[in-house]
């Protein structure tokens, strides 16, 4: 066997490997996305109005950011690009869902997600150190920067306040 024949073959193993990775993880995204069209099947028969089943689907998204977003303050294996990524590629499975479910029930679900969403693309965000401050909190995590700004009003006002989001955060 030729050195390129053994590079060629190794570096199949490799993607291979980094298919069958993606793959997995997004196996994960993927039960999500099926508990969702099954939920809204169930509704659906069940001729729930659609104001409900916006309102359960609002109130589900909005415990998707607080939990995603809590884990990467709790957890610093969390914050990686690597994790940014996985979860980035989740809600993108998420954001297609909520396309493909249509206003009508999924209403404004997908803004539910605005803090994870910013916190991925920060994660995500390629030459970090070129950013300054400002444009990090004004033009990149606009929604992060504004709870940032009420975070330290309420420190002022009640110095033990957790800087964990709630599930009422909005």
């Amino acid at each position: 066997m030729t050195r390129a024949r053994a590079i060629r073959g190794s570096s199949k193993n490799i993607h291979s490997s980094i298919v069958a990775k993606q793959q997995a993880s997004s196996i994960h995204w993927q039960s999500i996305v099926n508990n969702l069209d099954h939920t809204l099947s169930i509704l659906s028969e069940n001729h729930v109005p659609c104001i409900i089943t916006r309102k359960i689907f609002g109130q589900v998204f909005s415990f998707i950011n607080v939990q995603l977003f809590n884990s990467l303050l709790l957890r610093r294996e969390c914050c990686s690009f690597s994790n940014g990524e996985y979860v980035k590629a989740g809600l993108h499975e998420l954001e297609q869902w909520c396309n493909k479910a249509t206003d009508q029930f999924a209403g404004s679900s997908w803004d539910e997600l605005q803090h994870i969403r910013q916190a991925v693309g920060f994660l995500v965000l390629h030459q970090k150190p070129k950013k300054s401050l400002d444009e990090i909190t004004n033009e990149l995590c606009l929604v992060l920067g504004k709870m940032r700004a009420l975070m330290a009003e309420d420190s002022i006002i009640m110095p033990n306040n957790s800087f964990l989001l709630d599930v009422d955060s909005r």
